[in-house]
């Protein structure tokens, strides 16, 4: 029988917060045990084992960074929505490191995957965050690539406190989204030339 407040969601939970704490490469069925004070075979009737709670984890963490950005820049365009967007992900990512690395391990398996709309939330957010700057659409791609390999880089350095050199580390993110904005408005205005 299984335990009165167990559920796929509430093993979902504990091992996303699991993860953000002791991290995603440690994170073991038998800890999520530990911390919901039962048994591991327990967790068995609620999640198909590690792999299947790792992917729990990250359609959580899609849907969650997804929310974070959509609400950060939701009224916002150009500058000020790439800034509140990049500056929700940077604090999901440091808030959320565990979740956040099982979000970038995950592979779809098929069609029916909700990762699959989750994911696609999230690309739909840093397209609403690239929305003001009128790039092309055959450019977006590239744009899109930038942004997540810069916030991603910046944000996971961050939270393995990866940045040593003694300057403020919110000065370098803040000239970082500054050279990002002077880039997107050149590329958009030197668009048609030839």
């Amino acid at each position: 029988m299984p335990r009165a407040g167990l559920d796929p969601a509430s093993v979902t939970e504990a091992g996303a917060a699991l993860a953000d704490e002791v991290g995603f490469e440690r994170l073991s069925m038998g800890l999520v045990a530990e911390r919901l004070g039962v048994k591991t075979p327990s967790l068995y009737k609620h999640v198909a084992g590690q792999a299947d709670l790792a992917h729990r984890i990250a359609v959580l963490a899609m849907n969650e960074l997804a929310d974070a950005i959509r609400d950060a820049i939701q009224g916002r365009s150009g500058k000020e929505a790439l800034v509140a967007g990049a500056h929700a992900m940077r604090t999901y990512i440091v808030e959320h490191p565990g979740r956040y690395a099982a979000g970038n391990t995950a592979v779809v398996t098929g069609p029916d995957d909700p990762l699959v709309p989750a994911v696609g939330r999230v690309l739909d957010s840093w397209t609403a965050m690239l929305h003001g700057y009128g790039l092309d659409p055959g450019q977006e791609i590239h744009a899109l690539r930038m942004l997540r390999s810069l916030l991603h880089g910046f944000s996971s350095l961050e939270a393995i406190s990866g940045f040593q050199i003694n300057t403020h580390v919110d000065d370098t993110f803040t000239w970082m989204l500054g050279f990002i904005d002077q880039g997107l408005k050149a590329h958009r205005h030197s668009r048609g030339t030839g």
